[in-house]
């Protein structure tokens, strides 16, 4: 399975891609502010890099339950200066989070190689995806129920895991058939905490290598989420061990790229797990529950 965006190539199997967040914004439910000065969010981009992020993910509207959209022209000025300035300085890719086919093009013309594009679901049109396909972008296919603002408040689906894997089959089927974007552009993301209730996320999480059968990378971000306090009852800062302990089980059940707040944790997380994952099983090994060698 290969990913390409732009000048960027990723063979799968290899190991998982860990993506940094750098949120460009006053409002992101996490770190909202912290990065709004151009130069913060610079800092903080070489900071994950270095820290081992393998992709960064730039998005200057935050797409927090009951957001409020911006203007075309504010997203550019909070994220352009940034990409144009980190576009050279580093050598992995930038996303742009973003659902506006204006602010895309821009991205990419600063030198962004990726779309995370938090509107797939109520894209009406093909002016994003040709977009994708004139500058041979890579592109982030996500599910979502209904916009940031309206998408928390009451999701409703047939079957979770079923209704995603149908939007999937539709979008897939468009981006190829009718505006030709190859499937080695493209990645897919269930959309974690998106126009879902707790129940929804657990049931995506625990179906997830259902989602393996496109032979397409798949992009799982659980970073700090809410659905993690609605469960535990803690705050967005003491999330962590929650976020490692999905971002575990996400990469057992077959995604790729991990998008985070918390790179080195992350890395460490996801290192580890790869490292066991790849150790044969003893067929000598006793049953954990009845100690007998020869189940």
């Amino acid at each position: 399975m290969i990913f390409r965006a732009r000048q960027f190539e990723f063979r799968f199997p290899r190991p998982a891609l860990v993506m940094g967040i750098v949120n460009v914004t006053p409002d992101s439910f996490s770190d909202g502010g912290k990065f709004m000065d151009p130069g913060a969010a610079f800092a903080h981009a070489l900071k994950l890099v270095a820290q081992g992020a393998d992709l960064l993910d730039i998005g200057g509207e935050s797409t927090r339950p009951g957001a409020e959209p911006i203007s075309e022209t504010e997203e550019l000025r909070r994220i352009i200066p940034v990409i144009e300035r980190l576009a050279p300085q580093i050598k992995i890719p930038i996303s742009v989070d973003t659902s506006k086919p204006a602010v895309a093009r821009a991205a990419l013309e600063a030198g962004a190689s990726i779309i995370n594009d938090v509107g797939t679901a109520t894209r009406t049109d093909f002016v994003m995806w040709k977009i994708v396909d004139e500058y041979q972008a890579g592109y982030v296919v996500m599910h979502t129920q209904g916009s940031p603002r309206t998408m928390q408040n009451n999701p409703v689906y047939n079957d979770v895991v079923q209704d995603v894997g149908g939007f999937f089959t539709e979008r897939l089927g468009m981006l190829m058939n009718e505006v030709g974007v190859p499937m080695e552009q493209v990645v897919l993301d269930v959309g974690i905490g998106f126009g879902k209730t707790l129940e929804h996320n657990l049931q995506l999480l625990a179906g997830m290598r259902s989602f393996t059968k496109w032979r397409r990378p798949l992009l799982v971000g659980v970073s700090r989420k809410s659905f993690i306090e609605k469960l535990l009852d803690v705050p967005v800062e003491e999330r962590l061990p929650a976020s490692l302990a999905c971002t575990t089980l996400a990469l057992v059940t077959g995604a790729q790229i991990i998008r985070t707040h918390d790179v080195p944790e992350t890395v460490q997380a996801v290192r580890m797990t790869e490292a066991v994952l790849a150790e044969p099983v003893s067929k000598n090994l006793p049953c954990m529950v009845c100690g007998r060698r020869d189940l």
